[in-house]
């Protein structure tokens, strides 16, 4: 079998959920230099999917696979330095790794590399920074990355203050079904920031939030209708 068709039936077993036969493939493209195989050893490692859980033997396979260019391991290695799993908690380690997965153009690693610019966790606080990742993680669609930089245009922070762009970028990560996103645009209806006045869009954006668990929009709601305000 060609190493592409074993590519494919690793994956197939993978997204099987047949681990341990996943293993013995990916463990022999890995000795044969396969850089996705070697990150999916550190992940089954990882998750214990197949083999001893072990978090050790996840992060000798995620450095080997992110030494070599592998974007998804040097985030992984970020996620296990950030909570501490297997090594000592070194937020410095976690932002260089998010910051490697980042520039690859990882999603989830370019939100998360902007969260601590934001919060200076691992690196000396950077709005501009965080607003720069925000935006590139928005451009691929993370929800949680347009509330937040609607946020840093809100408060003028990092960026050029502006109501309009805020509510823009709110009314987006609202359509994308964040809950913070929809509480915040519900917020900008309410106050006529950068959008008309509207106390029905804000009712109708703060109910969406509080059915999906965000508890000031939930006390929000449960307040105007012990009040009679709304009726559910």
């Amino acid at each position: 079998m060609a190493n592409e068709e074993l590519k494919a039936e690793a994956l197939r077993l993978f997204n099987a959920k047949e681990y341990e036969k996943a293993f013995e493939l990916y463990n022999y493209l890995a000795n044969e230099g396969d850089l996705t195989a070697l990150a999916t050893i550190g992940y089954l490692y990882h998750n214990g999917f197949g083999i001893e859980q072990s978090y050790e033997k996840a992060i000798e396979y995620y450095t080997k696979a992110s030494d070599a260019g592998e974007h998804s391991s040097a985030y992984n290695l970020g996620l296990l330095y950030f909570r501490g799993l297997g090594v000592e908690k070194d937020s410095q380690k976690a932002h260089e790794y998010y910051l490697k997965a980042a520039i690859k153009g990882m999603p989830q690693a370019q939100f998360d590399v902007a969260l601590m610019f934001e919060n200076g966790e691992g690196c000396t606080q950077n709005y501009s920074e965080a607003a720069f990742w925000y935006e590139e993680a928005a451009k691929r669609g993370n929800a949680e990355a347009f509330n937040n930089l609607g946020v840093l245009f809100k408060e003028g922070m990092g960026v050029e203050q502006s109501y309009e762009k805020a509510y823009i970028l709110f009314k987006q990560s609202a359509v994308r079904n964040s809950p913070e996103g929809q509480f915040n645009l519900g917020a900008m209806y309410d106050q006529g920031l950068g959008c008309e006045e509207n106390k029905e869009k804000a009712i109708e954006w703060c109910r969406k939030a509080a059915f999906q668990g965000h508890q000031k929009a939930k006390d929000i709601m449960h307040r105007m209708q012990q009040d009679g305000q709304i009726v559910f």
